[in-house]
């Protein structure tokens, strides 16, 4: 059996299984009724893709200066990053959002909601992509460095030619994770009334109460984002694998 029979397979079954406990439930659908709202989910589902790709990019440079903090000889350096790290992972989204928005960005006049949404969000996943990328570069024996100064490289080009594509390779599954866990944690930023996919799914509810037609449209459309993500990851896994 081929790898993407059986993949279907198993889609068939979770698919039946999940069907099988709708038609148990007796449940009357209300379909037309959240139809009317189509442009709502829409609207939010757009948002949130934009909130993403924001995200998913300033998350990466700011684990990667992160990380290189955290490698830092000078100790000043390395307490910038550690604190950071160590304050954003042991405190929630939830409150680092209200925090942020209600408190850091009325100090500065800073009013954007969906500017400040970004800025916490990034700062939020970039706290664990530090972590990630600076296992990934520890990862990498001291015998590679050595090898690569004992041919005249310089620690620029040693860190671009040598470690840089072994860690690449290392880190690429705990990054998908990490990226796929912040498009999901996006829908946390309704709580700073951003009019993102969850936030809209949610006022589709209240208009229509119809609860089960509001949130499976929301549970597809982040699979619509992430599964590609997932699928991007285990390409480039292919990509970088080599002989060590």
């Amino acid at each position: 059996m081929s790898r993407a029979v059986a993949h279907a397979a198993v889609v068939v079954v979770f698919a039946s299984l999940i069907a099988l406990a709708f038609w148990r439930l007796n449940y009357t659908w209300n379909w037309a009724g959240v139809w009317e709202y189509r442009q709502k989910f829409l609207q939010g589902w757009f948002t949130t893709v934009g909130l993403s790709c924001a995200s998913l990019i300033a998350s990466s440079m700011i684990g990667v200066a992160a990380a290189l903090c955290l490698q830092s000889r000078l100790p000043i350096v390395e307490a910038v990053g550690r604190v950071y790290v160590e304050l954003i992972r042991g405190t929630p989204l939830l409150v680092q959002l209200l925090i942020g928005f209600y408190v850091i960005a009325s100090a500065i006049g800073l009013e954007n909601r969906f500017v400040v949404g970004v800025l916490v969000l990034s700062l939020f996943s970039g706290a664990y992509m530090a972590e990630i990328f600076r296992g990934g570069l520890e990862a990498i024996p001291q015998t590679q460095r050595d090898a690569a100064r004992s041919i005249g490289l310089t620690p620029m080009q040693t860190l671009r030619f040598v470690i840089v594509p072994q860690a690449v390779r290392l880190v690429l599954p705990p990054v998908a994770g990490q990226l796929v866990s912040l498009i999901k944690d996006s829908s946390l930023l309704s709580v700073i009334a951003i009019s993102e996919f969850t936030l809209n799914a949610q006022e589709v509810n209240s208009f229509t109460y119809s609860t089960l037609e509001s949130y499976l449209p929301l549970a597809a459309g982040y699979l619509i984002l992430t599964l590609p993500l997932s699928a991007l990851s285990r390409f480039l896994e292919k990509r970088f694998r080599y002989e060590t």
